[in-house]
């Protein structure tokens, strides 16, 4: 934690108060939980989105998520365990830091907090907890008032399966069936300056194919200020985590399985978390609403490095036909021109 192997990082407590911990997965492929020994954590903010508030024993933190949770100083005067470890692996590997309280009586002893099992039940049920808080101030997306995202209608359904498989002898992985490579010039400059041949609009499906991997530069093409419903299909024994720039979303749904049509039934149209990064759960699948409403060349990826890098990504190309600086801003005049961009003018 924090840089530091076991027993590291010290925080340091006052008996009687309240304190915010924020905490985040900032690691590469393994999903983590987290437990303080004693102590229980409420959960009160997820990737800032108000939450409701919600008291674990233990949580787990998906790759790229964040979390605040409140915790109390309310025990006996001493140290205390801070116990992370991994979920869905084996081994399960774990650390500590130290929980201590001002005028400490003794060192953290007695067993570390055990982990969860690794039945994926558990952390579901957990996920499906967390819920925003509709009575707490805060800024859009706000499910309250005229911004109800349960009753607004659903423009297009968009769904990513992902998958592995070897191309020209090496290991790639992809999205319905395109592994991403990057193009010889940065997209956004590319759609800015309409340079033909860098990329190809609506070259990766909107559903799964079931056709052989191949390589391209996967842009797909959206319609500014619509409002979309994506479903993550997660068929492989791996647990996913995916995220997408510029945007937060309302997670409504998150079942195992295979998603149909008739799951929406059970889709959470009242208080969903909205974040920006959410899990599938091996052979299972989640569904996200989402309000295209952010001009621009946006990155949907996987947050398991080794994924992404190898071409589990593409760009959403969120357009607009109107060129106003309400919609996005120009881009400075000082930005740096490579590839087939070079040369030219803003």
């Amino acid at each position: 934690m924090n840089g530091y192997g076991p027993n590291g990082p010290t925080f340091r407590v006052e008996q009687g108060k309240t304190y915010r911990f924020r905490i985040s997965n900032v690691g590469l492929q393994n999903s983590l939980n987290i437990r303080i020994q004693g102590h229980t954590m409420k959960l009160v903010e997820v990737e800032g989105t108000h939450t409701v508030p919600t008291t674990y024993s233990s949580l787990d933190v998906h790759v790229g998520q964040s979390y605040s949770v409140l915790v109390t100083a309310d025990q006996p005067a001493s140290d205390y365990y801070i116990a992370v470890s991994t979920r869905f692996t084996t081994p399960v590997l774990s650390t500590t830091a130290i929980l201590s309280y001002r005028n400490s009586a003794g060192l953290a002893s007695g067993p570390i907090p055990n982990a969860p099992t690794n039945e994926i039940e558990y952390s579901l049920n957990q996920a499906r907890s967390i819920r925003t808080n509709i009575t707490a101030n805060g800024p859009r997306p706000n499910p309250q008032g005229s911004y109800h995202y349960g009753n607004i209608s659903v423009t297009r359904t968009i769904r990513l399966a992902n998958s592995a498989a070897s191309i020209n002898g090496r290991q790639r992985y992809g999205i319905n069936s395109v592994s991403f490579v990057q193009g010889d010039t940065p997209l956004k400059l590319a759609d800015h300056f309409n340079i033909a041949g860098v990329f190809r609009l609506a070259n990766i499906p909107d559903n799964p194919t079931g056709a052989r991997m191949h390589l391209d530069t996967s842009v797909m093409e959206a319609e500014f200020r619509s409002f979309v419903e994506i479903v993550f299909e997660n068929n492989e024994d791996f647990i996913q985590s995916w995220h997408l720039d510029g945007y937060n979303f309302f997670v409504v749904g998150m079942e195992g399985g295979i998603w149909t049509p008739g799951s929406r039934v059970n889709y959470n149209r009242q208080d969903a978390i909205s974040r920006s990064t959410v899990q599938v759960y091996p052979h299972s699948w989640t569904a996200v609403y989402v309000a295209l409403d952010n001009v621009g060349m946006w990155n949907l990826r996987s947050e398991i490095w080794a994924r992404s890098y190898l071409g589990q990504q593409f760009y959403l190309r969120v357009y607009s036909k109107v060129k106003s600086t309400r919609n996005e801003y120009t881009i400075p005049g000082n930005v740096l021109l490579c590839g087939r961009a070079i040369g030219r003018r803003i």
